[in-house]
Formats: C-alpha cells, structure tokens, sequence
C-alpha cells in the first residue's frame, strides 16, 4: 500500500503543475477518467511485455565471466502440460490427452534442461500439479480473481474508447469450467510475477463426432495472441521458428481455421486473455490424438519425444540458430541415426523400421511423394501407397535396380549408409 501510495503522489506532482498550464488538455484527460468509473482501478495494472530483444539478451548474458558475485541472466520457460493432473483433455482409446502432454513436457524439459542458458518450470505432473504452484493457487485465489477481473475491465475500458478491437475467433473452443479457468489465469500472473519470459502450453486436438474411428482431421497447429495483445509480435516470432520445425516433419492441421499453423486468438486465457500476460505466450496443438502415430504403441514414445526434440531446435532457431543444429549433430530428429536389419515391402514389417525409414525419406527429400502433402501421407508405421512411391524414388536417384518399391537389400545398404551413422 505504501508503494502505491508514493506512486500516486508522485503522479500528481508531477502532472498536476502539467495540467495547470495545459488547461485544454486537462479538460481531455478528465472526460477520460470520467468514462472510465468503476475501471479506474484498472490503470494500475503493470504491461511489461518481453520482446525478441530482450529475451535474446538474456540468453546471450555473461555476466558471470565478470562479475563473479552477480549470475548471468537466464531465458525463463514455463511448460504447462494441458488440462488438470486428473481431469478433462482428450480421450481416445486407451490414450488420454492429460498424460501425453505430461509426456511431450518431461521431454522438452530434458533438452532445455542440458542447456544452461535455460530456467525451466513444469506446472504438473501426470498427478499433481507441482508444489510451487499448488501453493500459489491456494494463497493467491483471491488475488488471481482480481487480477483477472482488472485485465477484463481494462479492456472493455479501452474497447469503449475504440482502442481495442473484438474480433471473432476462427476456430471455437470449449469453455473450461470456473477453477480450472482460474488456475490458467494464476499461471500468467504467476508468470508476470516471476519474470517468465516464454510459455509453452502442451495439447493434443480433438474434433468431436468421430467415435471410435479416427476422425478425418489432422495436423498439427500454434495459437497465439492476437496482434492487438503486447506480446503478440513477439509469440508469433518465436513461433514461426518452432513451427518450421515441427512442419518439416509434421504436417499442419487442415482443419478449416487452423490451416495456416499459426492462429491468432483474443480469447484463450492460455496465451494472455484480455492481454494480461507479459511472456512470449503460445499453445501447441501437438496433432489429433487419433493419429496413428500416437495410436501405434510401437512408436509412440519415439513420436512424443521427437516434437519434444523439435519444439526445443525451434527454440535454439529463435535464440541462436547458430547453436540448434551442433545441439543435434547431422541430423534433426532424434529418429536418426538408425540402422535397419530386415527388407521392408509390406505392413509386416516392424513399425520402428517403417517409421524410422518414412523419416530417413523425409530427411531425403523425397517423401511425402511429389503432388502430396503430409496430411495425405503422414508418417504412420506402417506401408501404404505414399511409402513405396517415395522408396521407389529413393531407389531411381540412387540407380538402385530390381527391388522397385520395395526396402531390399541392396535398398537398406543405401539407407544404413546414409542414415545409419551419426557425423561426429
């Protein structure tokens, strides 16, 4: 209360005199605080957005090999595995969204974490959520309502004076009920708080109607802030880089509104609803927990801890892409180097070697085939028509003769040659 008492004083000291000699002006500035009423509070809300600058300087900070009494500086990243330890995401099959975002998180931790330019804070566990934020929520509800309450009445403050701008959302969201609501509002406080500079909020998509098959969308996609929000610009440039990564290998969402890979969003309270929150602030939806690449049992762990992989070279790319490919050696996926044993030519073949080898032809270039895309040839494990028209182009460039579309011999030493040792 003192502070912000020596704020006030300070504020009419020294635009008292101001107003004193710009009477017109005065005149303005009262008929603004007139409108405003019951949202006044709301002007002591602080906005202190990170920028790509400033985060870049703080990963860059040296200041250890000067100052031994006073530590470097580190990027600050928050991971929120979507929705509760034990409630709500999606559910398909034996497969519960909740956990995979555990997964993906614990993943992406252990990269960041080899880092030491890094700080990394993981909201929850499969079962709880993590003691430091537990506690926040139990102290601070109340407050976090407030805070919440403040950023609503600011904007609506600013929409009524025509400097804010509603827009409707391109794709519609399901409402999340009142506690759990709360709890994303306490994290980007927490995080305003606490300095954070990135979060990154884990998911997985779903689209209801499908039943027990797999639904007929699929793809993966990045919701933002919406430009108007402060730390908008700096999101979408971090996430043009994680993107890039993810789509190399991944294809992105071809659900209508989603296309692009990157949505804008005023109304997820994830990525800073009603602009509250300060960090570069980003929700990944990862795919369709349908897709066969997380259904497949063989390889989904391999597939979980690769866009982990990915998301932290984007990451690298955005901070110091000087340093993203070193972190990884030759190759960019974590699915290389790998060595195949047995011929591929049917759905009889190991899942790891199909997966491993729709990789290999990936990095090669030569898969999806020509006139396709990754939503018409994902990489499932499995041998289908794209598979053997991507091998038989492997095999054309190679002069590689009498085992058309098929992963033989003379096929497998190509690839274990080219994609079985990792450059040192």
């Amino acid at each position: 209360m003192r502070h912000i008492s020596a704020v006030i004083f300070l504020v009419l000291a020294l635009v008292v005199p101001w107003l004193m000699s710009q009477p017109e002006k005065a005149q303005v500035l009262f008929s603004t605080i007139q409108q405003a009423g019951d949202g006044l509070a709301s002007v002591i809300l602080s906005h202190n957005p990170k920028t790509v600058a400033e985060i870049k300087a703080n990963y860059n900070d040296k200041r250890e090999l000067f100052e031994s009494n006073r530590p470097a500086k580190k990027v600050k990243i928050l991971l929120v595995p979507g929705h509760e330890p034990n409630y709500g995401g999606a559910e398909y099959g034996s497969l519960k969204e909740r956990e995979m975002t555990v997964e993906l998180a614990d993943g992406l931790k252990e990269f960041l974490s080899k880092n030491s330019r890094y700080e990394v804070f993981v909201a929850r566990s499969k079962e709880s959520w993590s003691p430091t934020f537990q506690n926040y929520f139990t102290k601070e509800w109340k407050d976090i309502v407030a805070w919440k309450d403040g950023h609503k009445s600011e904007l609506e403050h600013l929409t009524k004076a025509g400097d804010f701008h509603p827009t409707l959302p391109s794709v519609i969201h399901n409402s999340a009920p009142t506690d759990v609501a709360l709890r994303l509002y306490g994290l980007g406080k927490w995080a305003n708080e606490n300095d954070v500079d990135i979060i990154l909020h884990i998911h997985f998509n779903d689209y209801p109607g499908h039943g027990n098959l797999p639904g007929k969308y699929s793809g993966l996609t990045i919701y933002v802030p919406q430009k108007q929000y402060f730390n908008s610009a700096t999101t979408q440039s971090l996430a043009k880089d994680i993107l890039k990564r993810l789509n190399k290998y991944n294809p992105i969402s071809n659900l209508p509104g989603e296309s692009a890979g990157i949505v804008q969003d005023q109304n997820l309270i994830a990525i800073g609803a009603y602009n509250s929150v300060d960090a570069a602030s980003m929700l990944i939806e990862y795919g369709y927990i349908y897709e066969p690449q997380f259904t497949n049992s063989n390889i989904h762990d391999t597939a979980i801890k690769d866009l982990a992989f990915q998301t932290y070279l984007g990451l690298q790319d955005f901070l110091d892409n000087n340093s993203a490919l070193s972190s990884s050696g030759y190759f960019d996926t974590l699915v290389m180097p790998y060595t195949w044993n047995k011929p591929i030519a049917d759905n009889k073949a190991n899942a790891n070697d199909v997966y491993a080898l729709q990789t290999a032809l990936v990095f090669d270039g030569v898969y999806p085939p020509q006139g396709k895309t990754f939503s018409d040839c994902p990489r499932t494990g499995s041998v289908g028509a794209c598979t053997v028209s991507a091998i038989e182009d492997f095999q054309n460039r190679r002069g590689i003769r009498g085992e058309k579309g098929v992963a033989g011999r003379k096929t497998l030493e190509e690839l274990n040659k080219s994609f079985g040792v990792k450059a040192i």
